[in-house]
């Protein structure tokens, strides 16, 4: 059986039949990679198969797609594309993720009025772009989607809380609808936050995509300690460095994996305890050669840490 037959077959198998409202979403399925097996985040957009070539060269086993680029263009032509790639190049893809459409601000001052399903005004452009996403990554049999759900605030009786939870609802009933997690990429909000919206969406495939620096470039809480909070419900994770923001108005500065603060082998210890048995995702937000560069540095470190935690 080839890649696309087992891709094919192993979709129709998860979609037989509808999930039940208390269903435990792909109980008992076999991992699609190994447990904490490193992988790395792409945006394929312009240059499809060198992305995908150059994620194979690098030596990793799976990928996480970034696909904002994508939205309102994501084809069965373009699956079909990515579904050859990714079976030439022996390639996993574990979650597809979009954020847009913009505006998008990546900063404390027009951040919580930009990012996520909280603004009010882009609410519906961006769950429609989310539907999008759960489609196209059904046609290529890939569990995961995930997104920013913006500044989630912690007060519940704030008057953007509910219709945040009805907008996360959404969407989750909708990747529900095509057998997968919606995940929660942490970062605007406080772990505990994250967990009260779980609560409140009372969904059992929604959850969380861990960042372990986003964390810390928002000031909201230590990776360590936070999945001590949220880690049950950690089904991805980005291996990301980063510092405390100092300027109120900017997040912190990303960093090269090991030389931030996040304690990586406490993080993945803490998830491994917990049966975590998804990727290690690598992200690191820079560009050009000097991000291939970081990457390759950061893998070997990570491959340390990793089978000091697995051993």
């Amino acid at each position: 059986m080839n890649r696309r037959t087992f891709l094919a077959a192993a979709s129709a198998a998860l979609l037989t039949d509808a999930l039940s409202p208390t269903a435990t979403l792909a109980a008992g399925a076999p991992a699609p990679v190994k447990p904490m097996d490193l992988g790395l985040i792409i945006s394929p957009f312009g240059a499809p198969e060198a992305t995908f070539r150059r994620v194979h060269e690098i030596g990793f086993s799976n990928c996480f797609l970034s696909l904002d680029e994508y939205i309102n263009g994501f084809t069965p032509q373009l699956a079909a594309q990515f579904g050859d790639l990714l079976a030439k190049y022996s390639l996993i893809a574990t979650t597809v993720e979009v954020v847009g459409p913009p505006p998008l601000e990546w900063n404390f001052a027009r951040g919580p009025s930009t990012i996520g399903l909280v603004p009010p005004k882009t609410r519906a452009a961006r769950i429609d772009a989310l539907r999008q996403a759960s489609d196209f990554a059904k046609l290529l049999a890939i569990p995961q989607v995930q997104s920013h759900c913006g500044f989630i605030p912690e007060d519940p009786a704030d008057p953007l809380y509910a219709g945040t939870v009805e907008a996360i609802r959404t969407v989750a009933e909708y990747c529900q609808g095509n057998g997968q997690y919606f995940l929660m990429e942490t970062g605007q909000e406080t772990p505990t936050t994250m967990s009260r919206m779980i609560r409140d969406v009372a969904l059992p495939n929604l959850a969380v995509g861990l960042d372990t620096a986003n964390l810390i470039l928002y000031g909201k809480a230590n990776p360590v300690d936070a999945v001590d909070i949220i880690g049950p419900h950690v089904r991805s994770v980005h291996a990301k460095d980063g510092r405390w923001p100092t300027n109120p108005s900017e997040l912190g500065e990303e960093v090269l994996i090991g030389k931030g603060l996040v304690d990586f082998k406490q993080v993945f210890t803490k998830l491994h305890r917990l049966g975590y048995t998804g990727a290690i995702t690598i992200e690191r937000e820079t560009s050009g050669p000097q991000q291939i560069e970081d990457v390759r540095q950061e893998k070997i470190y990570l491959e340390k840490i990793l089978r000091e935690v697995l051993a």
